[in-house]
């Protein structure tokens, strides 16, 4: 996807933002960390890993806010929101016709939140088109959601936007939104096709929409010792990407594929799997790096 913006558009949206929503409420000590969950190809785990993640951050005393941002709304299903619960969505959002705290509802998970999607997000890209802050729509929510949370006593710590398996309007609204990238990385044959365009393209919204976007790191998922194959694609990946990749592995495990069926986190559904237990490691891995930047 060509990115286009313009120094109108930027300077629209920085006015856009700055304002935020009327609200009394204080700003809030810090900006919740904002990480878009992405890559063009379909099926590499990357809503599993949303939810999962998201799961997992909570657990260790974050406060968490999945953001759904791919018409399946599969985030949102594997979180337990029913079709029927998702009166507003991020449609509304990115429409305008709601703000973000409106959409977001409590999940099973103490500190978990989502803010679901619906299938109105497939047409969301033509009317919005015309908008001269077209590629800011997310950003200015998750700002204007950062000046206060009316409902709520405690700021998110952490905003995960899952984004849909293309580089469309979508996506590039979340990467403008968003501090870094994750992006999860199958352990199958043509792992790395896509991986360059979806880095020449996280550069190009760096260049031109969001100077602070950078990659967070990459996360090997559907991982089998016994496939020779996953361990050519996990050395591949690591010459390639060096330090970006971390060093947890999501395994494939069939507790994994099953959790969302029964609308819940793996973490939830199988705490003592190899699915749960990995996840738990990648937030704690997360957290290090997390660390690591704030000591830069």
């Amino acid at each position: 996807m060509t990115i286009e913006t313009s120094e109108a558009a930027r300077s629209d949206a920085d006015e856009d933002s700055s304002r935020g929503p009327a609200t009394d409420a204080p700003r809030p000590t810090r900006r919740p960390r904002v990480i878009a969950l992405a890559n063009q190809k379909g099926g590499v785990g990357k809503t599993t890993t949303a939810i999962n993640l998201g799961t997992a951050l909570a657990a260790i005393g974050e406060k968490v806010l999945v953001l759904d941002l791919d018409p399946q709304g599969n985030a949102s299903t594997g979180l337990g929101i029913e079709r029927r619960q998702r009166r507003l969505s991020t449609y509304h959002v990115l429409t305008g016709e709601a703000e973000l705290r409106s959409t977001v509802l409590e999940t099973a998970v103490p500190g978990l939140f989502v803010a679901p999607s619906t299938l109105d997000l497939l047409g969301v890209e033509l009317e919005i088109a015309s908008a001269r802050n077209r590629a800011h729509r997310l950003k200015i929510a998750i700002d204007g959601l950062a000046l206060g949370d009316g409902l709520r006593t405690e700021p998110f710590t952490y905003i995960l936007i899952d984004c849909p398996p293309s580089l469309n309007l979508l996506t590039i609204n979340a990467l403008a939104a968003s501090d870094s990238v994750l992006v999860p990385l199958q352990c199958e044959f043509f792992a790395l096709e896509g991986l360059s365009q979806l880095l020449k393209t996280v550069e190009q919204v760096r260049d031109t929409l969001n100077p602070r976007l950078t990659i967070h790191g990459i996360v090997l998922t559907m991982f089998d010792p016994r496939n020779n194959l996953s361990g050519q694609v996990v050395a591949d990946v690591r010459a390639f990407m060096g330090g970006k990749v971390y060093e947890t592995m999501i395994p494939r495990n069939v507790r994994v594929s099953e959790a969302p069926s029964h609308g819940k986190p793996v973490l939830l559904y199988d705490l003592k799997c190899s699915g749960s237990q990995a996840y738990l490691k990648l937030a704690s891995e997360i957290i290090q790096r997390e660390r690591a930047l704030k000591a830069a």
